[in-house]
């Protein structure tokens, strides 16, 4: 069983909802964590900011677990995958993470058992479907965790998800707030 951990956007801020999230994240994670972040869907300009950011969370509420840490990178992601007990996709430009990890075509299998979160874009590209403002509307995710979601929700753009097909849930996260799947 795959843990997965949708979150509504700005995990990187100071919220004590964001604290909640992170503990969430390392839960079932073992007292040896390796922590897989990845970057893909931001700047890469910004990408020693979003790991310290990222690494102070966790850090802040790892309790007695001894983490390490690694920043993915394309050339060998599905190895990283594979080493890691915890991967954590953050936010930035939906379609930017999206494109980049369509690449890797047995995601799934590579997820099997781990604790997997998605920030915002990274939120998007774990559904089946979202809605991204950046991305220009609606888009098709990945879909390991069968939802249409919209991050970021502020009451707009939910009829956009409702022409949608079938019968996926829709979920709707504002900013700080997450949801946990067991699949």
């Amino acid at each position: 069983m795959t843990k997965y951990i949708l979150h509504g956007g700005n995990a990187q801020h100071q919220d004590p909802r964001n604290d909640e999230f992170f503990k969430e994240i390392l839960k079932d994670a073992p007292i040896n964590a390796k922590v897989l972040l990845v970057h893909f869907a931001g700047r890469p300009e910004k990408s020693e900011i979003n790991k310290e950011r990222d690494t102070a969370h966790f850090e802040k509420v790892k309790e007695d677990r001894n983490l390490t840490y690694e920043i993915a990178n394309e050339e060998t992601f599905p190895a990283q995958i594979l080493n890691a007990d915890v991967i954590y996709l953050g936010g930035g430009t939906t379609t930017r993470l999206l494109e980049t990890i369509k690449k890797f075509t047995n995601l799934k299998e590579l997820f099997n058992g781990k604790i997997v979160a998605g920030e915002s874009a990274g939120a998007n590209v774990l559904s089946a479907f979202s809605y991204s403002k950046s991305g220009g509307g609606v888009l098709q995710g990945l879909g390991m965790v069968p939802v249409k979601t919209i991050p970021h929700y502020k009451g707009e753009h939910k009829e956009d998800l409702d022409e949608i097909p079938g019968d996926l849930e829709t979920l709707l996260l504002p900013e700080y707030e997450y949801r946990v799947f067991n699949i």
